[in-house]
């Protein structure tokens, strides 16, 4: 099984010389952000990457087999947005599963009565409280290799695991201080209404309209456009921006120059 021998792989101490030339290869090819990172951070991407592997299981599902640009291409990605952390890349996070293509999950969903109903829906990616991440791997290739629409399933889903990793997924992800969710709150709360009233009237924005859904899925929107439409994102809302920039401890605009 090919996870497998990636895991074995990378389940050593990995020194920036042992991330092999065909893997620096397959980034290139399927994940052409990659190339513009500054050399310091691809090498730490190829460290962060090889600890996710080793503590994340893979599985194929819906008949697909997987392969290496599959697993790193998707490891990249989820790297990127925790590419400065130290330790594990995503402490809680126990699986990932790929699907060749969208995939039916079962909705619920509770009116104002509390009647409960159940209907099946198509999905691209779903993100879980309990440590899975689902993908359909079209669209993980897709949003990989479109590097400036800000539609990326990748980041989107795993900027839910992040929401979750500090209990309820609230659009406030774990923070180093009280202060520092503090100005979260306050920036992404006013962001937030802007971004509904904006959506509520039809006007055209820089974040894709799912976002006015509820605050979990306004962090996720505004991670896949901080990193692929940082520019427009610091233009349009530049406290929000800021908050981000902080977070995640980079500048995305600096790679699109």
């Amino acid at each position: 099984m090919i996870w497998q021998k990636l895991k074995t792989f990378f389940g050593g101490a990995l020194r920036p010389a042992e991330f092999r030339e065909e893997w620096v290869a397959l980034l290139e090819q399927h994940v052409p952000l990659y190339a513009r990172l500054p050399e310091e951070l691809r090498h730490k991407l190829h460290e962060r990457i090889a600890k996710f592997v080793a503590a994340v299981r893979f599985e194929g599902c819906g008949g697909l087999e997987l392969t290496e640009e599959m697993i790193i291409t998707v490891a990249a990605q989820a790297c990127l947005l925790v590419i400065h952390r130290e330790g594990p890349p995503y402490p809680k996070l126990k699986a990932v599963y790929l699907y060749p293509s969208t995939f039916h999950s079962v909705r619920k969903q509770v009116d104002e009565l509390g009647i409960v109903t159940e209907g099946e829906v198509q999905r691209l990616g779903e993100s879980w409280g309990w440590g899975t991440v689902v993908l359909a791997w079209d669209s993980v290739a897709q949003g990989a290799h479109h590097i400036a629409d800000g539609e990326n399933v990748t980041f989107h889903e795993f900027a839910h695991q992040l929401d979750h990793e500090d209990g309820p997924t609230d659009g406030a992800p774990a923070l180093a201080s009280r202060s520092a969710y503090k100005a979260w709150s306050r920036v992404f709360h006013e962001n937030y209404a802007d971004f509904q009233r904006q959506t509520e009237e039809g006007q055209e924005t820089v974040l894709d309209a799912y976002g006015a859904t509820n605050p979990a899925e306004f962090f996720a929107v505004a991670t896949e456009t901080f990193f692929e439409k940082p520019e427009q994102l610091f233009h349009t809302r530049p406290a929000m921006y800021e908050e981000m920039r902080n977070y995640y401890g980079l500048d995305p605009r600096t790679w699109f120059e």
